[in-house]
């Protein structure tokens, strides 16, 4: 009998400073920049979740504020859910998964993050949030396009 498959969970936090800058990791594990977050632990709350990820990617305390996207990488099985967060205190830390904390400009997101995970941000920021975006990991992909494809 073979196993079933399975998706994995994560969420993010995308962080807004009262500048309107945006907390970002530099991921050690392959360099990239990205609002911290990571996958769920078994029996934890969603928004404990984010809480978490974020105080143990950069060492700064959030407030979960509202879900502003779902996104799934459709050749990962991955999906991950963001969430907009308050600064609530703390001070940025490096850690085993980050090289650097910092807070980026909308323009720093859109240069420096992948788009898959830029698009996080940009729609956390626009308050016009979608039910789901799919990407490959590297790019979005046509909404229309993969549901057809489904179907």
């Amino acid at each position: 009998m073979t196993t079933p498959y399975r998706h994995s969970v994560s969420v993010v936090g995308i962080v807004v400073r009262e500048d309107g800058r945006v907390l970002v990791i530099r991921r050690k594990d392959n360099g990239t920049y990205q609002a911290p977050g990571g996958i769920l632990e078994h029996e934890e709350r969603i928004e404990d979740g984010v809480a978490r990820e974020v105080l143990e990617e950069t060492g700064y305390q959030v407030r979960v504020l509202s879900l502003t996207g779902i996104y799934k990488n459709v050749k990962g099985g991955h999906v991950t859910l963001a969430f907009r967060c308050a600064l609530v205190g703390g001070q940025a830390v490096l850690n085993d998964e980050a090289t650097e904390v910092d807070w980026f400009t909308v323009d720093d997101v859109a240069a420096r993050l992948t788009e898959p995970y830029a698009v996080r941000v940009t729609d956390a920021l626009s308050g016009d949030w979608p039910d789901a975006r799919h990407h490959d990991g590297v790019r979005l992909l046509d909404d229309v396009a993969t549901r057809e494809s489904d179907e």
